[in-house]
């Protein structure tokens, strides 16, 4: 299984940006698929999951109303639309997987990683 990240940049507080997760190759059975986010010098934050079997979405209360996760299952892609952002949202955000989970939110939980994509919120 591979992961692909894209959609990161700079943006003013208050501004928009859609994340997007490509992921190739099989998984059998249920799983999860997250959004985290690392911050210089702080530990991995859970953003959002998503439940495989139902498209159930989660958030971690700092991007609650704001954030918002959809997918594409034809194209195998699943999005982080965030708005409002903040100068504390910067950080480098990162997709995974984790297989056999229905809504996973410990970074241990995953088994699979993409990339990062870089999201800087300033003025």
């Amino acid at each position: 299984v591979q992961l692909q990240a894209s959609g990161g940049g700079l943006v003013q507080p208050g501004g928009s940006l859609r994340l997007s997760c490509k992921a190739s190759g099989f998984i059998s059975g249920d799983y999860a698929i997250g959004w985290f986010r690392q911050a210089p010098g702080k530990e991995r934050e859970w953003v959002s999951s998503m439940a495989s079997s139902d498209g159930a979405t989660y958030y971690g209360n700092s991007v609650k109303g704001r954030f918002s996760m959809s997918r594409d299952i034809a194209k195998n892609e699943v999005y982080l639309q965030m708005n409002s952002l903040k100068p504390e949202d910067t950080a480098v955000y990162v997709c995974g997987i984790a297989p056999g989970y229905y809504a996973a939110i410990k970074v241990e939980d995953y088994a699979y990683w993409g990339q990062g994509t870089q999201v800087t919120v300033s003025s």
